[in-house]
């Protein structure tokens, strides 16, 4: 992938995108004619209401949906023309997703919970256990890399799936409501890691967000209301 390939040297580029779902005989417009860029190395919040198409969009972004119209370009890259298998693998190796609710495996440790992603490449049992290490050390969590899910914090499972999403060193996080089901405390631990990621290691985070005490950890804010974006919140 080449991240400076894309238009205006955006890492993210999506151009015209309208993405409608079907009910029955209704449709439902989520986003209408859509453009956003955004660079490499940035760090994006994106805020609106509830219903207001911002998962629609991350998941846009991430390859697990494709639009209606228009197109996603990550690095270069037309995402919205793969195939499903090579979008999966193109996904396996340049996006990292962090969730509001984990998702993790509670029959698996922290390490395997992390490995998971590593599952799909070609790498050793060895190279998988230090990358898995690696990953762990970076969120502060070297101390519990045997220990499931349910032993651990709400905080403490969310870094667990930072250090998942970051195992592979994908080109892109795109986190949906990180700190959403976390303590405030919990929560600005999180916020810290991110903004780590992103100043330390140049990670490009496009992260959804209803919080204004998160966005504010952002390098930038955008707002998505009614499938159209805005760079001021609705009055």
């Amino acid at each position: 992938m080449n991240e400076n390939a894309t238009k205006n040297g955006a890492l993210v580029d999506v151009e015209g995108v309208d993405k409608i779902f079907h009910r029955g005989s209704e449709d439902i417009h989520v986003l209408s004619g859509l453009n956003l860029r955004v660079p490499g190395g940035e760090f994006l919040a994106l805020m609106g209401p509830s219903g207001s198409g911002k998962s629609t969009l991350l998941n846009l972004i991430g390859g697990l949906d494709r639009p209606t119209r228009g197109t996603v370009t990550i690095g270069g890259e037309k995402v919205d023309q793969l195939s499903d298998h090579a979008l999966a693998f193109w996904r396996s190796r340049h996006i990292g997703f962090v969730f509001q609710l984990y998702n993790l495996m509670p029959m698996l440790t922290a390490e395997r919970n992390v490995e998971l992603p590593l599952l799909l490449t070609h790498l050793s049992r060895s190279e998988r256990a230090r990358h898995v290490e690696s990953a762990l050390t970076a969120v502060g969590l070297s101390h519990r890399t045997k220990h499931y899910p349910r032993t651990l914090s709400g905080g403490e499972q969310q870094r667990v799936g930072i250090a998942r999403a970051i195992v592979t060193d994908p080109t892109l996080l795109l986190c949906d409501e990180p700190t959403g089901d976390l303590d405030r405390k919990s929560g600005d631990e999180i916020l810290d890691l991110l903004q780590g990621l992103n100043r330390e290691h140049g990670k490009t985070i496009v992260m959804v967000t209803h919080d204004p005490h998160a966005s504010a950890r952002a390098s930038r804010t955008i707002y998505l209301n009614k499938g159209q974006l805005s760079n001021e919140p609705l009055k």
